[in-house]
């Protein structure tokens, strides 16, 4: 995507030191995420939506139940608005007005469509499992043709993006660096916790080795 915004509506105007266009920016905060909020008009209301995702090259892949209002106005061709964002800390400065995040965050415009070819839309499925556990889809049943009938799959492509991000210490004002207020960060990390087995599940099972080592840093 180079170093300059691909269309006026992704060009980063408030703090744009702050913008990066490259895909290796975009897609590394993008794998590293589980929800999006996708953002569309419906009947003159806006609505905006969380739902998980999963990227596959330069496209985002969403899906869920075929009667999903969401999914069903990105097949009709819909205008969206799409954001990711990861929160890293939160930034203390001496003063009220200078605190701050430390984030990651990803928006993307365009228009999605359906997935209607049977090897793809499977394909689709495939990846969106793996985006949320890595290795998991060799270890659960496929889905069938009922369910994959009343799945709907949506692909976004990814070329109308942009991502911005802070990062650091906080920034005060220079008469503030003198006062005797505590400042810093405080990190935040997505951490998983430990697996808790299913109470129907069979003696034997071992706890998979992609869960013991689970992390959503790629």
């Amino acid at each position: 995507m180079g170093s300059d915004a691909p269309s006026h509506r992704t060009r980063v105007k408030r703090l744009p030191k702050r913008a990066r266009y490259d895909a290796e920016t975009i897609h590394r905060i993008l794998d590293e995420g589980l929800v999006c909020h996708v953002g569309f008009v419906a009947d003159g209301q806006p609505v905006v939506m969380p739902t998980a995702y999963a990227r596959d090259g330069e496209r985002l892949l969403l899906h869920g139940s075929s009667a999903s209002r969401l999914l069903r106005a990105i097949a009709g061709g819909v205008e969206i608005c799409v954001t990711v964002t990861q929160v890293d800390g939160l930034v203390l400065a001496r003063s009220a007005f200078h605190h701050s995040m430390n984030y990651r965050s990803v928006v993307i415009f365009g228009r999605g469509r359906a997935i209607e070819d049977p090897a793809e839309k499977m394909d689709a499925v495939r990846r969106f499992i793996e985006h949320l556990i890595p290795g998991r889809w060799k270890d659960a049943r496929e889905p069938d043709a009922a369910e994959m009938k009343a799945t709907l799959v949506v692909e976004i492509p990814i070329a109308e993006s942009s991502a911005k991000m802070r990062s650091g210490p906080p920034v005060d004002d220079d008469a503030d660096y003198a006062l005797r207020h505590w400042a810093g960060v405080l990190p935040f990390s997505l951490v998983p916790g430990e697996p808790v087995p299913d109470e129907r599940l069979p003696e034997g099972i071992d706890l998979p080795d992609y869960l013991e080592r689970y992390t959503r840093r790629r």
